[in-house]
């Protein structure tokens, strides 16, 4: 008997269709060396990634930046095409018409994401907890008439232009309540299965059921970071692995079909342990460059003289909002012009900012080192 599930045919006829009905959690996991290997990989990748909570100037520029390239990447995932920049800029409200349309997704995945994260300080990591973060996600975008923050009533399909042709059909709406109770108890037991395995096989399991009607795949990934938050094996929101889903986009919708299909648990956790370990090492070595960067960008301001107080307080705002006009430098310095644009040409001449808009006026100016940490 298959651990994950069984298909099973719905209808008659010519519109008969099969869909997938997950067992219940948890599953029995078949370990071998290579999925010890990879499970110690992991665990050791995701303490040292804590640990840059210790290391950073200031962790939460850190997590700022993190949150909203994980939100363009998840969002890229499921389609979007705004981009890093294009969000920082709309975040910015800087007006550019090279902003993609979809910009609103993204800037909506991290209302969500930063809403879930307030939240579940008070809030146990609950369906109702994913409930409210799915109406944050999906309000006034695309999907927004699919029901936000609510389970779907009706059935959902995966790829294809019908249910006929559908790479995936998930179980009917009428499993969704009892699958999803189960998955929140399961969140919340006592059972000895590693947190990282647990979590990976909750993920696979969310996609699975596909609650919602649409927004499924960045509430799952969501999720990931969420859950080792709770159980403390981060005391910071710093993994997201969209980065890794997306390099290996093909693969990780492969791994999770396979996971159904023929029963591969052991082939999608190895996957996600991969990935888990690949991010947190990535995280880790652009935090080690921010401190270098840091250090190195403070050295040239010291030289600024008696400029060096409000460069000071431009450069630490930097960390937060990158993307920067000169009206912008009055209000974070105090200067008035012809001394903030002073101040923000003595920033170009020492490489801190670049302009990127080449106009003459409204110029857009970018801390463009920082930036490209995490869009390289």
């Amino acid at each position: 008997m298959a651990r994950t599930g069984h298909f099973r045919e719905e209808l008659q006829g010519e519109v008969k269709y099969k869909t997938f009905i997950p067992n219940i959690l948890p599953f029995k996991v078949n370990y071998d060396s290579e999925l010890q290997t990879l499970q110690s990989k992991a665990d050791l990748a995701l303490g040292r990634l804590d640990m840059v909570a210790d290391v950073l100037p200031n962790v939460d520029f850190f997590i700022f930046m993190y949150v909203r390239k994980e939100a363009t990447l998840s969002s890229q995932i499921e389609g979007t095409q705004a981009t890093f920049i294009d969000v920082l800029k709309a975040e910015a409200r800087i007006e550019d018409s090279e902003i993609h349309k979809d910009v609103d997704e993204v800037i909506n995945y991290i209302s969500a994401m930063n809403y879930g994260l307030e939240r579940s300080k008070t809030l146990p990591l609950s369906v109702r907890l994913l409930k409210e973060i799915h109406a944050f996600l999906l309000k006034g975008v695309r999907g927004g008439w699919k029901t936000p923050g609510e389970m779907r009533k009706s059935q959902n399909w995966i790829g294809g232009s019908s249910i006929n042709t559908a790479k995936f059909v998930p179980p009917p709406h009428e499993e969704v309540i009892p699958l999803m109770s189960n998955l929140e108890k399961n969140l919340h037991d006592n059972e000895k299965l590693p947190v990282i395995i647990k979590i990976g096989l909750i993920h696979a399991q969310f996609e699975t059921i596909h609650p919602f009607l649409d927004g499924n795949g960045r509430i799952g990934r969501l999720l990931i970071t969420f859950y080792l938050c709770k159980q403390d094996i981060l005391r910071k929101p710093l993994l997201y692995l969209s980065d890794f889903f997306k390099e290996y986009k093909t693969e990780y919708y492969e791994r999770l079909n396979l996971f159904r299909e023929r029963d591969d648990i052991e082939g999608w956790l190895k996957f996600f342990l991969e990935g888990v370990a690949s991010t947190s090492e990535k995280a880790l070595n652009t935090s080690r460059k921010i401190i270098k960067q840091r250090d190195k960008d403070i050295a040239k301001i010291t030289k600024l003289g008696k400029s060096a107080e409000n460069g000071m307080k431009l450069l630490n705002s930097l960390y937060e909002s990158p993307l920067v006009r000169v009206k912008d430098v009055e209000r974070i310095t105090g200067l008035k012009n012809p001394n903030a644009l002073s101040l923000v040409s003595r920033f170009e001449k020492l490489g801190l900012l670049k302009e990127i808009t080449g106009k003459q006026r409204n110029r857009i100016y970018s801390y463009d080192d920082y930036v490209q940490l995490f869009t390289s």
